[in-house]
């Protein structure tokens, strides 16, 4: 990956740094011999990102070039947003009121240099600041009124920068590039990637081992890895590919990161289309009634049905608030009373439920697919005295039943052919179908995107393959990409 710092004049970085190649940005926008350049990372360090100006012009058109800018369009116009400067504020608020709790005025000005600042009091603030407003050099202004606020955030070229503060510039910037990049140049990686995860997230979708497979699987196809959060939002425009390990929402920023990713032409896992699929039961039922896909029985309720229903289902029957997950938002009714007590529950939080036949089982199977494959199967077993796989206690502790991983060839034909067939209409993501077998018939339950891969359960029998497999897809959708551009 070539590095490139875009300078307005040479006096403005006239400072020869391992790893990063100076340009002027006049060459840069007309020179041929940048317009073609593949694997290549833009620092835009002109004086002004204004509309149409020259430093505008440079991230735009990196960004038509397949360059990575930084900052890229898109944090140029985050950095003008109301909106999101007001989620910044209330994101970091406990560290803003913690790093600047010792000042007495009620003005404060923070410079950010590639993601530091002079004092180190302020790091911590600088690095969260700088995931969010991805930009070589920022002035973060915040002001008191009995807390502290972040009431606007601007770009600064180098001029703006007093002289004496050059020398720490110029070390950040060494630092920023041996931390961030050494081991990608090391490895001479043609794409890269950015993994969305969340360690605090109690049913992470794939454990800390998981992950580290994942990266040294990606790095064995030239794919360097990134872990990022939520606060990096505005880089994502940095990477080839998102790959998505939290737990995804429709109203969520799992959502708002694969719109983005999408939209920037990322390769994207899953995409929003798929995530918008699989998190609505809803939907989820009609499109698998629409191409006659084998499921439990299943009824749409609404305000207007509930009451003409109780007496018409059989019990005991399953209630799901369509964006249901890990067993929340999934109730049993009993009889007609608890049928008509839960579903007006439910109902306060949507306007349409699903109400779903009851079918009783040991166990359900996960098939995992992607790309037409299925790379795993297992059996999820339902918790100790429970029909579900998770059973939450009313303390807030969670037990769930045992999992069984088996080769996807011992597994039944019918149940792998019933997977791929249903994973189809959804999309070419990566998907979990859940699946319950009643003597020889198989019945689909839901299918989830950003379906569970944690090392010593799903990865079991198949070990290092299911990593392989799903980076080398990423691989092979990125080349195709490549492929394309003109």
């Amino acid at each position: 990956m070539r590095n490139l710092f875009v300078v307005e004049t040479m006096e403005d970085w006239n400072i020869s740094l391992p790893g990063v190649e100076v340009v002027l940005a006049k060459d840069y926008l007309t020179e041929e011999k940048f317009f073609n350049l593949e694997s290549v990372r833009t620092y835009n360090l002109c004086k002004s990102y204004k509309y149409q100006s020259i430093g505008y012009y440079v991230s735009l058109l990196a960004e038509a070039r397949g360059h990575k800018p930084v900052p890229s369009v898109a944090t140029i116009q985050d950095l003008k947003s109301k909106s999101i400067l007001k989620i910044a504020s209330e994101n970091l608020d406990e560290l803003i009121q913690k790093s600047l709790e010792k000042i007495r005025s009620d003005e404060f000005r923070l410079s950010i240099y590639f993601g530091r600042n002079m004092a180190n009091r302020y790091e911590k603030l600088c690095r969260e600041l700088e995931k969010i407003y991805h930009a070589p050099l920022l002035q973060a202004y915040f002001v008191k009124n009995g807390k502290w606020t972040l009431k606007r955030i601007v770009p600064i070229g180098l001029r703006d920068v007093p002289s004496n503060h050059l020398p720490f510039i110029v070390g950040s910037a060494d630092d920023y590039f041996r931390k961030r990049y050494a081991k990608v140049s090391l490895r001479k990686s043609r794409f890269s990637l950015a993994i969305l995860a969340n360690p605090d997230e109690e049913f992470a979708p794939s454990n800390e081992r998981a992950l580290k497979k994942f990266e040294t699987a990606a790095h064995k196809f030239q794919i360097s890895t990134e872990l990022v959060s939520k606060n990096d939002y505005s880089r994502i425009g940095e990477f080839d590919g998102l790959f998505i390990r939290e737990t995804t929402h429709v109203n969520h920023h799992t959502y708002r990161f694969a719109q983005k990713a999408q939209a920037l032409d990322l390769v994207t896992i899953d995409d929003p289309l798929s995530i918008l699929r699989c998190t609505n039961k809803v939907y989820l039922h009609e499109i698998l009634a629409a191409h006659n896909i084998p499921a439990p029985r299943t009824t749409l309720l609404h305000r207007g049905n509930l009451h003409s229903l109780e007496h018409k289902l059989e019990y005991p029957c399953i209630l799901k608030q369509p964006d249901s997950s890990f067993s929340q938002g999934v109730v049993k009714a009993d009889n007609a009373d608890e049928f008509v007590e839960r579903a007006g529950e439910l109902l306060e939080k949507s306007e349409l439920v699903i109400a779903q036949e009851f079918i009783p089982t040991d166990f359900d199977w996960r098939v995992g697919v992607i790309g037409g494959r299925a790379l795993w199967v297992c059996r999820y077993f339902m918790a100790k005295k429970h029909w579900q796989i998770y059973k939450r206690s009313g303390t807030g502790k969670v037990a769930s039943g045992n999992c069984e991983t088996l080769a996807v060839e011992d597994a039944p034909p019918e149940l792998i052919k019933l997977a791929l067939r249903t994973a189809k209409l959804i999309g070419d993501g990566l998907y979990g179908l859940d699946i319950k077998q009643v003597g020889k018939k198989f019945y689909v339950i839901e299918v989830n995107d950003n379906p569970n891969i944690d090392a010593g359960a799903e990865d079991l029998v198949a070990k290092d393959q299911i990593y392989d497999f799903i980076m080398g897809h990423f691989l092979e959708r990125m080349l195709a990409k490549t492929e394309r551009r003109p």
